[in-house]
């Protein structure tokens, strides 16, 4: 800081901007408020259709979402400005008071030009900053002394200067376009968490084996505290480096490089791993010229060997790092591209299986799980915190057509249906096998088609399902109707499979009615089930192999039936509307309509039900109450408002009910028709009832109508109707016809009857 510039500065221009942008906050405020009260809850009300529910509602969620970031962003350039501007204040006035004290002893200070300052006597120069001459012994230390304090304020002043350039570039470097979303009360914040990053990032770029402990320790606390600072997470990892990067975390999981580590901490490695994981994906969001080059040489480092093993590539140590966070899209993307071409590149097309690990191998993974040899395994999990990348990942060519290859060959196809999964090892030392792999690939799966990040719920912003997405879904359905060993084989796949299912209830339902899209009729089925984005086109008898597969599991029933069990009653009580325009009305007469969506939920309910008694009586299978465990915790997903039970929020555009306590509030036609579901389940209703009917299948066929007619009978009290108990005997009468044809279709005969099993 130039002694010129702070002893005269003049404050004007500096109050102005804090000023203007004290005043851009509070519009912004506004703004802000209006987008999100006004804009993006009313989008979140309407009933979009078509395009504009794929589009317009997503376009105005993220444009209210940029007004939040707008304001966001001003509110931290404001209160950088305003901390550094009252901290120059200071150090202009104590500069003044100084100099002033100074010429009470006869001192004069001037200044030299280039920062530089000259202490003066009365008559001559008697100190300078740049000392050259000499001063009588009587008057020294009065010069010392006052030397010493006018540098340290310039000192301090220049300290606070730079410190703000650097956070306010880097605030605004943060975003290329739009704004950012990084938050900071004061400047000093913002200053130390840069300056956390700089000395973690020196520490890391250290050989691994030189690592104490106590520095392990310092990176892994700051990590930990620091992984969701946007600016602290990019100025850590381009600081680092690309290369560093996956080094460093290559070494410090190998108990060859690093046995010290590997002794002393070798518990705090998932949490290590955990908070440089979500560091890093917290920057691959920042648009600065060095991230992008960052993530660049990551991917040009893919298919190369890293670290001080000769057999260790970088896909798999950065992919080991993804398995938490929210990683870029774009990143996610081009990675996974690159990362299939080494898969084929080392399966030979996916003729030979790859990433067998040997015993003397390193574990890159220490998060639970499978140890992290297989790349596809950690970067599948990041997919399944990525649904954008992961819908255009599945559907990307892993075989192009062309040349030998007369059919493409899609990512999801290769990894579902042909790929041949290396034999993985758990990460806990116990020795014994993992299925994480193919887990992580029924996460991503879900992210895929759903469009929310697997185990979560849709919210209101969660879009329609677009056309690649419903293209997804109709892959899985097709593939596992056509084999449903590919589920049933390995079962654990069906919780999420499970969830997929229970947000395209429209599209499933819509399959059993076996009108040809191509018919007059058509039309009346869309408005029985009113789909807000695109249909998914599943076949009848896909959809039938499907479900039945994915019973064969607790969770995977759980979410369907209950899924079931809600869309019925929100049919219900849509089409029961006696406000219902008549060109929305799948039918002018009540009872056609009650009894066509009671007939086809129970055909839903059946097969479910068919799957559940497939498995149960298996000598190993899973019992009644895992299935009315599995029903009953569903209970916990939708308590306190969380969200929608199943995502007919997103694709059923009647009366959008997202983020509802059991999906629609105490007292509503689903939320009592739920409360008896998981009253029955907690009660273990269906095992009692068969027990004493002696079926399992009759039992759920009553359990079942129950159930429907209930949803109905509540429809028809909500909208005042005096015909309630008729409505209830039509509900019943639909029901029972196809919990009866479910069995009939599910072995490709036509619907018949049947009244035993």
């Amino acid at each position: 800081m130039d002694f010129n510039a702070l002893y005269h500065a003049n404050f004007k221009l500096l109050d102005d901007a804090v000023t203007d942008w004290s005043t851009l906050v509070r519009h912004l405020e506004g703004l802000k408020k209006d987008a999100e009260d006004g804009m993006h809850k009313a989008a979140n009300k309407a009933n979009w259709a078509g395009v504009n529910a794929q589009v317009s509602k997503e376009f105005i969620g993220k444009t209210a979402g940029e007004f939040g970031d707008a304001h966001t962003q001003a509110t931290t350039i404001r209160n950088i400005l305003r901390d550094t501007r009252n901290e120059l204040k200071t150090y202009h006035q104590q500069l003044t008071d100084a100099v002033a004290r100074g010429r009470n002893k006869n001192l004069t200070v001037v200044g030299a030009g280039d920062g530089a300052f000259t202490v003066m006597g009365s008559t001559r120069p008697d100190w300078s900053s740049d000392p050259s001459g000499r001063t009588s012994t009587t008057d020294q230390k009065d010069v010392d002394d006052l030397r010493d304090e006018i540098q340290g304020i310039l000192g301090k002043a220049t300290e606070s200067d730079n410190t703000a350039k650097t956070v306010l570039m880097a605030v605004v470097d943060q975003t290329r376009m739009g704004f950012s979303d990084a938050a900071y009360e004061n400047r000093d914040t913002a200053a130390a968490a840069v300056k956390k990053a700089d000395e973690l990032a020196k520490l890391a770029k250290k050989d691994p084996d030189d690592l104490t402990v106590e520095e392990f320790d310092r990176l892994n606390a700051g990590l930990r505290q620091y992984h969701d600072d946007p600016l602290f997470a990019e100025r850590f990892t381009t600081g680092l480096g690309a290369k560093k990067t996956l080094e460093f975390w290559a070494g410090v999981a190998d108990p060859m490089v690093a046995p010290d580590l590997t002794r002393e901490r070798r518990e705090e490695f998932d949490q290590l791993q955990k908070s440089l994981g979500l560091t890093l994906a917290t920057a691959t969001r920042s648009d600065t010229p060095a991230m992008a080059r960052w993530k660049h040489e990551v991917i040009e480092l893919g298919d190369q060997q890293v670290g001080h093993r000769g057999n260790v590539i970088g896909f798999q140590v950065m992919s080991n790092l993804m398995r938490v966070g929210d990683y870029d899209d774009a990143f996610m993307t081009e990675y996974g591209e690159r990362l299939m071409a080494t898969e084929r590149k080392r399966t030979h097309d996916g003729t030979y299986g790859a990433w067998q690990q040997m015993a003397s191998d390193p574990y890159l993974n220490r998060m639970g799980g499978d140890t992290g040899w297989d790349p596809l395994s950690g970067y599948l999990k990041g997919l399944s915190n990525s649904p954008d990348a992961a819908t255009e990942f599945f559907n990307d060519d892993f075989i192009p057509k062309g040349g030998d290859h007369k059919h493409a060959v899609s990512n999801f196809t290769y990894l579902f249906e042909e790929r041949d999964w290396p034999q993985a090892l758990k990460s806990d030392f116990s020795g014994d096998g993992s299925d994480d792999g193919r887990n992580n690939l029924a996460s991503a799966l879900e992210a895929a088609t759903t469009g929310h990040p697997a185990g979560e719920l849709p919210t209101p912003d969660t879009a329609p399902h677009n056309k690649e997405q419903a293209k997804l879904f109709n892959a899985i359905v097709s593939s596992i109707g056509d084999d449903p060993e590919r589920l049933t084989d390995h079962a654990f796949m069906a919780d999420s499979i499970g969830q997929i299912a229970s947000e395209y209830l429209p599209d499933i339902n819509r399959a059993t009615t076996d009108v040809s899209r191509d018919s007059e009729d058509w039309k009346q089925i869309e408005k029985l089930y009113p789909i807000a984005g695109t249909d998914s086109e599943v076949h009848h008898r896909d959809v039938s192999q499907f479900l039945f597969a994915v019973a064969q599991d607790p969770r995977g029933y759980a979410a369907v039936e209950v899924g079931q069990q809600t869309y019925m009653s929100k049919l219900m009580e849509y089409h029961l509307d006696p406000d219902l325009p008549a060109d929305q009305r799948f039918s002018q007469d009540p009872e056609t309509t009650v009894k066509y969506i009671a007939q086809r939920s129970g055909e839903v309910s059946g097969v479910l039900g068919l799957g559940r008694q497939e498995e149960i009586a298996k000598p190993a299978g899973e019992k009644d109450h895992d299935y009315d465990y599995s029903v009953s915790q569903r209970k916990n997903w939708i308590s306190g408002g969380v969200g929608t039970v199943v995502g007919v929020g997103t694709s059923f555009i009647a009366t959008p009910w997202v983020g509802a306590a059991a999906g629609g509030g105490a007292g509503t036609v689903t939320s009592v028709v739920l409360e008896r579901v998981f009253k029955d389940a907690e009660g273990h209703a269906l095992e009692n009832a068969a027990d004493e009917m002696g079926s399992r299948w009759q039992a759920g066929l009553e359990k079942n109508n129950e159930y429907v007619a209930l949803g109905a009978q509540k429809a028809a009290e909500r909208h005042h109707l005096a015909n309630s108990d008729d409505i209830g005997t039509w509900s019943r009468e639909g029901a029972r016809q196809g919990y009866i044809n479910a069995e009939s279709i599910l072995r490709g005969q036509a619907p018949g009857s049947r009244t035993t099993s």
